[in-house]
Order: C-alpha cells, then structure tokens, then sequence
C-alpha cells in the first residue's frame, strides 16, 4: 500500500478492503513550521514534563487513547483526517491548550502521536547506537529517550492486551512503530 492507502479491518477478515485516499496523513503532508514542539530535538521538550519525564503532549496523547483508542479495531493503522491533525499539531505548536476530548478523535490522535515520533530530528533509537545487547542499547540512550521509550512501551502493551478487539498485536505495533522510533 502507498502513502495514499488505508486498511480498513472487519471482524471477519474476509471483508478487509484496501482503499486509495487522498486524506491520510504522510510525512511529505505540508505542515506550517512554528518548532517548538514537532520537529524539535526531544531533550528540548523534557523542560516542561511531568514526573514520567516525558513531553507533556506525548502524555496527553497517551492518556486519551488509553480511555478512548484501547478497543479501537485498526488503532495505529487507519490514518486519521489530515485537517484534524494539522489543526492539533498546530495548537501543540503553537503552545495553545489542546482538548483532546473535544477536537480530536482516536484515529487523528493516534496519528498524531506516530507523526510526532516521525518528526523527532534524532529518533528514539538513534542511528549511531546499535548493539546486538538490547540492555546494552537502552542504557546507552540518552535519559529522555529512555523515558519516552520506557513510556511507550507500557501503552503499548496495554493497547497489545486488548488485540482481540483492536487486532493490534505486538508484532502489529511493532510494523507501525519501528520506522517511527528506528529511521
């Protein structure tokens, strides 16, 4: 599937369709650039945390999709509206106070937390730390990636926990968010 692709999943998998959409997020998507909170180096965000250690809006995020995403059949894998995330994006840049609640829906949150992750100028798992020792890596990761991945991987596992509803496996989870945290 390109870009342009969405996966919607049934219950029955016999009735997956693949639609062609204009309307999905991408990392090409043209995005005004105030850079102060996408884009931005994530150690420059941990000024304004809570005592997780981890940016504010990746909290936020987090915490909605777990009250509202955690059934949702497909989380992380149907894009949600362009317009939604751009609006967001913008609030977050722009250091407005974002509503989840109330301007945002779980697929356009849900893309919003990958798009943050796409965007980070250094990933999560940087290119210049590789070991075959997992334990070795992690400890060799700078301390605010190393609460943003230890943050991640807690709702994650909690999305994998409702995978017969959701059909988000980890091996699921990891298809969506290896490119985002490994580029």
């Amino acid at each position: 599937m390109g870009a342009g692709a969405s996966l919607s999943i049934c219950k029955s998998f016999s009735s997956i369709q693949v639609r062609h959409t204009t309307n999905k997020v991408s990392p090409d998507l043209q995005l005004s650039r105030e850079g102060n909170t996408f884009g931005v180096p994530l150690e420059s965000l941990v000024q304004d945390v809570r005592q997780c250690e981890v940016p504010s809006l990746v909290t936020q995020m987090v915490e909605y999709l777990e009250v509202f995403g955690l059934e949702r059949v497909g989380i992380f894998r149907i894009g949600g509206s362009a317009n939604k995330i751009k609006e967001l994006r913008q609030k977050y840049n722009q250091g407005e106070k974002v509503d989840l609640i109330n301007d945002g829906d779980v697929d356009s949150v849900a893309s919003l937390l990958k798009l943050f992750l796409k965007e980070l100028p250094v990933a999560v798992f940087p290119d210049n730390i590789c070991s075959e020792n997992l334990r070795q890596l992690l400890s060799c990761l700078p301390k605010a990636h190393q609460n943003l991945f230890q943050f991640l991987s807690a709702f994650l596992l909690k999305v994998a926990t409702y995978s017969a509803v959701n059909f988000m496996t980890l091996e699921n989870l990891a298809i969506v968010f290896g490119p985002a945290l490994f580029k």
